[in-house]
């Protein structure tokens, strides 16, 4: 699908992806690679930055994506770290109830260190829309998808196309990876013989098939 044609969403995941090798990139080249005006491309800049994806730089020098988060000295277990890239404001919509326990104990942890003063009330933050703001309808896939990924079982994946139509295939799940609330699975496609990046969101049904298969080289 031509860039110019993508929805906001789609948009902004494919600017996400492309920010996600975190090198400095020229807002002329963003802006071409999307397939928009400049204009357009700040927008797009100033709707992540907004919603907390931490992407730096200026109109001048390009933008890139930050690796660092400066938090106060906190001691976090991984649930943890991971409900916090998810956002409270998802968290408390997942069906898993481990991201929720680690929630739970993570909103104490930041309740204890915040200042008595700060500069945006919680509820102030919550109303921020998010660009990806159905993030947490693939959430309930988390578990199955963990589990195939240690077990090297394969999946059979529904997918929700770009234009609306339902797809089929059977995955070889290798990784997860995610940046602020933007999920992606990554693996190999049996049906097409390729490499896959498929976005949470997007995935209808995630079923584990009895066969395990042999990581690729």
């Amino acid at each position: 699908m031509p860039q110019s044609l993508m929805n906001r969403s789609d948009r902004l995941f494919a600017l996400l992806t492309t920010l996600g090798d975190f090198t400095l990139h020229r807002a002329e080249d963003l802006a071409a690679s999307q397939g928009v005006s400049l204009r357009t491309l700040y927008r797009d800049i100033g709707r992540l930055q907004s919603s907390g994806v931490p992407v730096t730089g200026t109109r001048g020098a390009g933008y890139r994506l930050d690796r660092a988060t400066t938090l106060p000295p906190l001691t976090l277990s991984d649930p943890e770290i991971e409900a916090l890239q998810l956002a409270l404001a998802i968290v408390l919509e997942t069906t898993d109830p481990a991201l929720k326990s680690a929630a739970t104990s993570l909103t104490a942890k930041i309740d204890a260190s915040l200042p008595l003063e700060t500069t945006q009330p919680a509820s102030d933050w919550l109303q921020i829309e998010h660009p990806f703001a159905n993030a947490a309808r693939g959430m309930g896939h988390l578990p199955i998808l963990r589990a195939a990924i240690r077990a090297r079982q394969k999946l059979k994946i529904v997918y929700n196309n770009p234009d609306a139509t339902l797809r089929s295939l059977t995955l070889q799940p290798v990784s997860l990876q995610h940046h602020a609330r933007s999920w992606v699975l990554k693996g190999w496609d049996e049906s097409q013989n390729t490499d896959i990046a498929l976005r949470l969101d997007l995935i209808e049904n995630a079923d584990p098939l009895p066969e395990l298969f042999t990581p690729r080289v």
